[in-house]
């Protein structure tokens, strides 16, 4: 897209991360393991994406399987192990059909995102959002506003697309399905949080059970303007509080100005529906209030880059293995959509056996680029692979990989499709990746763990 505004400054770097979430946090960590500078801009004044703006949760660091395996690592098990060293994770065990979630404080999260960027090196610009992009032949020269300086330009010999949406790749022409053209689209949670949550007498008196038959007969008895039957609270961190998925926000627009408005508002005025329905309903909840929504209400898909190779439900349901895979996702299939009766619950479909599928690095390669990589939930996947390889562990196992070969691409004077496979195999095992199944079960009873 050409731009023609006043740019006040001109940057370049070798390699550009657009998007801090887990994806791109992880990305930048791992480029910044070689010789060339890496720079990463982020829209807001934080880190983690949706690891920090709405969730407290990874989930896909293990198979959702009667005997657990833990199959992502790496740099991702050093973000784990910081905020285990100051109490700030816990294990919860195989939580609504999930696998066993790695549970932390978000606020903590953002300072170990904070402090693994500047240990590595890594120019940051927060505050910083991506408006255009201007491709050359052996640069990209991408625009960005900061509110307080203007525009400005960043020109980079290597880019990771780490933004979510795609923003990148739109703005580049890279060739993309949107989410709702075929299949509809995933519904968008505001995630809120509760204080003063009495959580043995919640336990005592029914738990989870229980709250899912209360849940379900206030939907269909049609009290508080309940959006759906079934959601989620889970203890935090943070003692007698919790977090919930439970807002289901469908039929709006999340790349249109006044569908993301009306997204908002909507996510919003359901979360407070929820705060009504526990506080009158829900044994421990009696006292309890909202004390924080999500940052932004929590989107799961818009953008899905079309890569070298495309991600399917086959591919996942067949536990497929290939020969360029760069990460492992045993998550189930968890489709967050609009039902035919027009309630909106969750659809569930396993690997079988507790079995693991590898995610190719052709995934991450987009079409009509040589200088470019897509992380994270825009990454190139049909809608019901998607909805399994969406988790954050995947998706920091995805910025892991995009960011080794960002570097090896620089260092042997390569594009991102002719990347040597085995030596990018061989640098992630090195840093800890886990590119096949593990023969032996997983010890979920520890809230950390080191590096393979």
């Amino acid at each position: 897209m050409k731009f023609n505004a006043s740019l006040v400054k001109a940057v370049q770097t070798d390699i550009l991360v657009i998007g801090s979430g887990s994806a791109g946090a992880t990305a930048a960590i791992a480029a910044s393991k070689g010789r060339h500078t890496v720079t990463l801009v982020e829209r807001y004044g934080f880190p983690g994406g949706t690891s920090t703006q709405m969730l407290d949760t990874f989930y896909g660091f293990f198979t959702p399987s009667e005997v657990p395996k833990k199959i992502v690592g790496g740099i991702p098990d050093t973000v784990v192990n910081a905020l285990h060293a100051t109490g700030d994770v816990f294990l919860r065990p195989n939580t609504y059909g999930a696998g066993t979630g790695v549970n932390y404080n978000p606020e903590r999260l953002k300072r170990v995102w904070d402090q693994l960027f500047l240990e590595h090196g890594v120019d940051l610009y927060y505050h910083t959002t991506l408006v255009g992009v201007q491709s050359m032949a052996d640069t990209t020269t991408c625009i960005f506003f900061h509110k307080g300086i203007g525009f400005f330009s960043i020109t980079a010999k290597r880019v990771i697309d780490a933004t979510g949406d795609a923003d990148f790749c739109h703005w580049a022409g890279i060739p993309y399905e949107k989410a709702g053209e075929k299949e509809p689209a995933q519904s968008m949670t505001t995630t809120f949080r509760m204080a003063n949550v009495e959580l043995e007498q919640f336990e005592t008196e029914g738990g989870k059970q229980m709250l899912k038959e209360k849940m379900s007969k206030a939907f269909e008895a049609g009290r508080y303007g309940l959006p759906r039957k079934e959601g989620s609270a889970h203890e935090m961190c943070q003692p007698k509080c919790i977090s919930t998925v439970a807002v289901k926000v469908v039929d709006k627009d999340p790349l249109s100005d006044k569908g993301i408005t009306a997204a908002e508002i909507e996510g919003r005025k359901q979360a407070f529906a929820f705060e009504s329905f526990f506080r009158s309903e829900v044994p421990g909840y009696e006292y309890a209030k909202i004390i924080g929504l999500s940052h932004q209400i929590g989107v799961r898909e818009t953008r899905r880059v079309h890569g070298e190779y495309r991600l399917t439900k086959e591919d996942c349901m067949a536990a497929r293995a290939f020969d360029d895979q760069v990460l492992l996702c045993g998550a189930p299939i968890e489709d967050h959509r609009k039902s035919d009766s027009g309630d909106s619950e969750t659809f569930w479909q396993y690997v079988p056996n507790g079995g693991v599928y590898g995610v190719p690095y052709r995934t991450l390669v987009p079409q009509q680029t040589n200088t470019a990589w897509v992380v994270g939930r825009c990454f190139s996947a049909t809608h019901d692979a998607h909805a399994s390889c969406r988790s954050m562990a995947q998706t920091m196992g995805m910025g892991q990989a995009a960011g080794l070969a960002a570097v090896l691409s620089l260092d042997y004077d390569q594009s991102n499709k002719g990347i040597h496979l085995p030596r990018l195999q061989d640098h992630l095992l090195a840093l800890g990746a886990i590119l096949e199944l593990p023969s032996t079960p997983a010890d979920t009873t520890r809230d950390g763990w080191k590096n393979n």
